[in-house]
């Protein structure tokens, strides 16, 4: 049986509950907690893919560069101060993700986004981890495994 609301109707669904004041049409601190539909299995693969391409700080790094404007290999290696072979490797995968695209220029390779969105995910999570008062990185203790500066 619905709630009488204050003014005498009833309030059936969680919105109407809150919006009347009535207690109980919060579910853990949300309004409203039916459930919300999802997009297909492809595309949750597909963006799980999209984000462990990401998921490496050399990677990350590549990226924020990347977001300043187009850069060639060795402007890459210099900025970010890591071997050639690795930055290649890494590029690779964030080729194969689809997050960058590299044109030959002469005996040059240059990157670019292929995409402005993927930077705003990589600027929003370090914007995220910076934050004051944001769980610190937890220590890694002995025989924790490191994250991998690998593709």
């Amino acid at each position: 049986m619905p709630a009488p609301t204050p003014h005498g109707t009833s309030a059936t669904t969680p919105v109407a509950r809150a919006a009347a004041g009535i207690p109980g049409g919060e579910h853990c601190g949300v309004r409203d907690a039916s459930p919300r539909p999802l997009p297909d299995q492809g595309t949750l693969a597909a963006a799980g893919d999209l984000l462990r391409a990401l998921a490496a700080p050399v990677r990350i790094a590549i990226v924020l560069q990347l977001r300043a404007g187009d850069r060639c290999v060795h402007e890459l290696v210099d900025a970010l101060e890591v071997a050639q072979p690795l930055i290649s490797q890494h590029l690779r995968v964030l080729k194969s993700a689809g997050v960058v695209q590299g044109r030959r220029q002469g005996r040059e390779v240059v990157y670019r986004l292929v995409d402005e969105h993927l930077a705003h995910i990589v600027v929003d999570a370090v914007t995220h981890v910076e934050e004051p008062g944001e769980r610190q990185r937890p220590e890694r203790t002995a025989g924790a495994r490191a994250p991998a500066t690998t593709p």
